[in-house]
């Protein structure tokens, strides 16, 4: 498993609840700015600079990290 900062791994999981929610109140305003504050966090994130670059393998991984769940399935 690849280490991700915590910060990075705060912000995805924040993005998956703030998803969850707007797919249950879609159009929802607040929370499509919301969404989208957090995509960019996570797409613009210093880690990705130190690593060269962000790849599929890697954002899956963080996206199961944010939705909680462990390792590779």
């Amino acid at each position: 498993m690849r280490p991700f900062p915590d910060d990075l791994v705060q912000v995805q999981q924040e993005w998956t609840a703030v998803y969850r929610q707007l797919a249950d109140r879609p159009g929802h305003t607040g929370l499509r700015r919301r969404l989208y504050q957090l995509s960019t966090a996570v797409l613009f994130h210093a880690h990705w600079q130190e690593r060269g670059g962000r790849t599929p393998g890697a954002l899956w991984e963080l996206r199961s990290l944010g939705r909680g769940e462990r390792g590779w399935r």
